[in-house]
């Protein structure tokens, strides 16, 4: 590996952590949704976040999405991310989202869409060094599953 593509690389994982930052600071689509046909509760007991997602799925597609809780930097930005991601997408590309993000920073699958799809979410990518963080940056994505599939117990990251 030469200087240059490991300053690449240093210059791309200071964007991400700016875009993490950025969204912890600032959350997209923060409160409450009136109108919700989804919702779910996830609770991170280790970290002590929690968060509800609130979803409108019109005609099997997601046509808003909000949250509200509280907890650490890296699940709020991830929940900010999550309702940038979804809206606009059919229900089952939301839950193909959810299983391809919690499985890429789990480690527990391959990247499915390839990383060029996932925009944003890549942001996350770098909590993968840092194993009890995972579960800060899964909880929404959790909740997502649990809102779509309609399941009535709490999202847990446990």
């Amino acid at each position: 590996m030469n200087l240059a593509s490991i300053q690449a690389g240093d210059e791309l994982r200071d964007l991400y952590r700016e875009l993490i930052l950025d969204h912890s600071r600032h959350p997209r689509n923060f409160g409450k949704l009136d109108d919700a046909t989804h919702t779910a509760e996830g609770i991170n007991p280790l970290c002590g976040d929690k968060l509800r997602l609130y979803l409108r799925v019109d005609e099997q597609q997601v046509a808003d999405a909000r949250f509200e809780g509280s907890g650490c930097a890296i699940s709020v930005a991830s929940a900010s991310l999550l309702t940038e991601i979804v809206v606009g997408q059919p229900g089952e590309v939301a839950l193909d989202f959810a299983r391809d993000v919690i499985g890429r920073l789990t480690g527990a699958t391959s990247p499915r869409p390839p990383a060029a799809e996932l925009g944003k979410i890549q942001a996350l990518d770098g909590v993968r060094e840092f194993p009890t963080r995972v579960k800060c940056a899964t909880l929404a994505w959790q909740a997502l599953n649990s809102a779509l599939n309609r399941q009535t117990t709490a999202a847990t990251t446990e």
